[in-house]
């Protein structure tokens, strides 16, 4: 990668890696991701594609909670209490519903979600796995990606 992280998250879409949000250091938070083209082997940096959360000390806050859907990435913002939808074309992020628990009183710690298709409207619903009450001070996280 371009900038040492920590804290972040990756994830597949379009047959490429990305790593986004964390923090290259103990006091400095980070809005860009990369992008690793497989084919080509290089990283390549993109300002801005994750908003830097507005409330809680950084090294306390859990990695960005991602999950990538038919090449659609979608964040559950723990700050907002929010699934959001990333566009590509521009890049930026839009409220897709309100999340139906609070994530911002563990910081995103303890969370997970995942979603299934509505066929009748062909948009993805978002449920709740799991909620981890009083984690304690480590928990950790897992993903299922593919290519």
């Amino acid at each position: 990668m371009n900038l040492p992280r920590k804290l972040c998250s990756g994830f597949f879409m379009d047959g490429k890696f990305y790593v986004i949000g964390g923090m290259s250091s103990q006091t400095d938070c980070l809005s860009c991701g990369e992008e690793y083209n497989i084919e080509t082997r290089t990283w390549t940096r993109i300002e801005n594609m994750y908003p830097l959360p507005s409330a809680g000390h950084p090294a306390m806050r859990s990695p960005p909670l991602v999950a990538v859907v038919n090449n659609q990435l979608y964040s559950a913002d723990q700050a907002t209490n929010e699934v959001k939808s990333y566009n590509k074309t521009n890049n930026s992020w839009s409220v897709v519903k309100r999340l139906p628990v609070r994530a911002d009183s563990s910081n995103g710690w303890g969370i997970s979600f995942s979603n299934h298709v509505d066929r009748s409207t062909d948009r993805p619903e978002w449920n709740v796995l799991a909620i981890k009450e009083r984690a304690g001070a480590f928990v950790a996280n897992c993903a299922v990606m593919g290519c």
